[in-house]
């Protein structure tokens, strides 16, 4: 296999002396003056698709693009307090608070202790200003402690009946699989599992026609099917399960629709009231870059045109406000059921309102560019890991847009079978970061593969904002020197 180490060859693997961004004011009147400033003016188109030429043109063309727009993501990456010697590769586990939000955590905190001040409130102020950002109203986005607490409140809070089938993925996170654990447990609820390929070889039709074909041979068989479980993105291999087609499947078999996003927050630029699914659970800490212990949990609370289908009938798990009312029947809330779930006694409110900050951030600079940012990076990074490790070695997508993430998990071992050993996947994960100038932080993931005799464990590299091209750069010549030394 011909081998290009480096789009930007002749970098070596040490820190970059390059000339540093200049570190931004923390003083929010500052960053108001460099955000409306022409430089972000200039940015604000999409970046344009790469033309469908050999792969290493796209390789090319992904990186100007990438460089047309650098010093403006130097200067976003100058408001994170990240530690200049590492190379932060892991925001899918934990992202950075700007320096902002960070400010304001830290205010708040020494005022509420100041003047004891307690948290008795639904946040609803603060919904109204961060709901607008994910395309819903404020009774339908309610703040959750993260991801898997989001998921206990859609799975539990529902009223099932023994024998009631979820169809989902052999690809889940346990934030959704251990509600479903307990629901069949505690009200007998049966779960089937679809199982996902890994790979470029695939297409986002082929999810429509898994998770539909499980549900016609389970109705076939009797089976009661109520509801479809899926994550977009799956945090084993980022593959990005297309949420809109796997809607009209839901919708054409009239199933409730539970989304474990937790990465999409702050990665991508999703309507969801347009999407239409029932519940879809994210985290507030990582690609949101809020502080720990927040998410952001979208609950369909009226009719619209994007999912006709009736609301299901749920229960809140984890409340002090709650009083039974029946759900609406057409566009109009019947009640705020994003207060319901958000309020609980007294909450720490620093913590939601530096995760406030962090999403007008967003809001300013525009999700949808940061997504476009994200998703390039991604697609320049798995580029150049198909250039040199071959597109076989990807586990994730790159071909189909349907399908695509800013999470990017392969096989960087010069013996491929050396993938199912999780020791020395350990190894190279931890050896990325201590020998290596400055050190990366990324991840490996077990990954079930159709047909092998055990789980693959994959790594995984998260793409951000803070991410340069030279960073890329960087860390595919580390894993291919590291891969080389390891055997």
């Amino acid at each position: 296999m011909e081998h290009r180490i480096a789009a930007g060859e002749g970098r070596g693997l040490s820190a970059d002396t390059g000339s540093a961004p200049a570190q931004w004011n923390r003083n929010r009147r500052d960053f108001m003056r460099i955000i409306g400033s022409g430089a972000l003016l200039a940015t604000l188109g999409p970046l344009t698709a790469c033309s469908s030429g050999n792969a290493s043109s796209r390789i090319d063309e992904l990186r100007q693009q990438l460089l047309a727009d650098e010093g403006f993501w130097a200067d976003m990456n100058a408001m994170f307090p990240l530690n200049p010697a590492k190379r932060f590769m892991n925001v899918g586990t934990a992202g950075s608070m700007p320096k902002l939000a960070l400010d304001l955590f830290d205010t708040e905190n020494r005022a509420k202790a100041a003047e004891c001040l307690s948290g008795y409130t639904n946040l609803l102020a603060e919904r109204t200003e961060v709901a607008p950002g994910f395309g819903v109203d404020p009774d339908e986005l309610a703040f959750s402690a993260n991801t898997s607490s989001g998921m206990c409140h859609a799975i539990l809070g529902l009223q099932w009946s023994p024998g009631d089938v979820v169809v989902t993925t052999n690809h889940e996170h346990p934030g959704g699989d251990v509600p479903l654990a307990i629901a069949a447990a505690r009200y007998g609820i049966e779960i089937s599992r679809v199982a996902l390929p890994v790979g470029n070889n695939q297409t986002a039709a082929l999810y429509a026609t898994l998770f539909d074909s499980r549900i016609r041979e389970l109705r076939t068989q009797g089976k009661r099917v109520r509801a479809m479980m899926f994550s977009a993105p799956t945090y084993k291999t980022g593959t990005m399960l297309p949420i809109a087609e796997l809607m009209e499947i839901a919708k054409l078999h009239q199933l409730i629709t539970i989304v474990d996003g937790a990465h999409l927050p702050g990665m991508m630029a999703y309507d969801y009231a347009q999407l239409g699914m029932d519940f879809m659970s994210g985290a507030g800490h990582k690609w949101q870059c809020g502080p720990g212990s927040t998410g952001i949990l979208i609950v369909r609370n009226k009719i619209r045109a994007s999912n006709p289908l009736p609301l299901p009938n749920w229960y809140p798990i984890h409340t002090s406000s709650w009083t039974p009312r029946e759900r609406t029947t057409n566009g109009t809330a019947t009640y705020d059921i994003a207060s319901v779930i958000t309020s609980c006694g007294s909450l720490h409110t620093p913590m939601f309102h530096a995760l406030v900050s962090s999403c007008k951030l967003w809001d300013q600079v525009g999700r949808k560019k940061i997504e476009t940012y994200d998703l390039t990076l991604s697609a320049y990074l798995k580029e150049r890991i198909a250039e040199n490790w071959g597109v076989d070695r990807l586990y994730s997508p790159k071909d189909d847009p349907k399908l695509v993430s800013a999470l990017t998990s392969f096989n960087p071992f010069v013996n491929a079978g050396d993938v199912m050993n999780s020791t020395k996947s350990g190894q190279f994960v931890t050896r990325m970061l201590s020998d290596y100038s400055p050190g990366f932080v990324i991840r490996n993931v077990n990954v079930p593969v159709i047909g092998a005799p055990s789980d693959h464990y994959a790594i995984r590299i998260s793409t951000h904002l803070w991410t340069s091209v030279s960073d890329v750069d960087r860390l595919i010549e580390a894993m291919w020197d590291l891969s080389r030394k390891m055997g």
